[in-house]
């Protein structure tokens, strides 16, 4: 792997690890703290996520426990799973919150597949882009005398073997998802 080829490795690992952030927000119907992720509650006049206040922890299967560190915070965090798009009422019993995740439907499952794709063709398309900057590139400098034709080929083949690369592991990682979503 050489040098020049190292950027657009790391630009494709970042749309890797975009997909994997964005999948982990994906209810699948087990219990996973990093729903929350990007859920604000108003700690002293700043949104702050919940994490940073509260104890976030898989109690059961299907149930999510938050515990404030603060008891005072319980009503705000609360009302912030609300109006969120998450789609789980809380369940507060003054000192913790619970979050009880129903099974999905068949049909609920068959849409949240779909979205998972969709994010993993946007995934892709992003690398392809960075793949095609890096083509372009190889090109100006061929045409300014910076690459030798034989240099070119090179570096064009290893951006190829990455691009395949990452988006073997971008099915994979949707394949994966896919499987947890479709377990009842």
């Amino acid at each position: 792997m050489s040098s020049t080829t190292k950027i657009y490795e790391e630009k494709m690992n970042n749309c890797v690890a975009h997909l994997d952030r964005e999948l982990t927000s994906i209810r699948a119907g087990r219990a996973n703290p990093g729903i929350l992720d990007k859920v604000m509650v108003d700690y002293y006049g700043s949104p702050t996520p919940v994490q940073q206040v509260a104890s976030v922890a898989v109690s059961e299967a299907r149930i999510l426990t938050i515990t404030p560190w603060d008891g005072t915070l319980i009503k705000a965090i609360s009302k912030a799973i609300q109006t969120s798009d998450i789609g789980i009422n809380p369940i507060d019993d003054g000192h913790t919150i619970r979050l009880v995740f129903p099974a999905p439907t068949e049909e609920r499952r068959k849409q949240l597949t779909k979205d998972v794709q969709k994010q993993g063709e946007e995934a892709k398309i992003a690398v392809r882009n960075v793949r095609r900057d890096a083509m372009d590139k190889f090109k100006a400098q061929k045409k300014a005398g910076e690459l030798t034709e034989d240099d070119q080929k090179n570096l064009e083949e290893e951006v190829q073997k990455l691009t395949d690369k990452f988006i073997k592991e971008i099915d994979a990682t949707c394949a994966r998802k896919n499987q947890e979503i479709m377990e009842v």
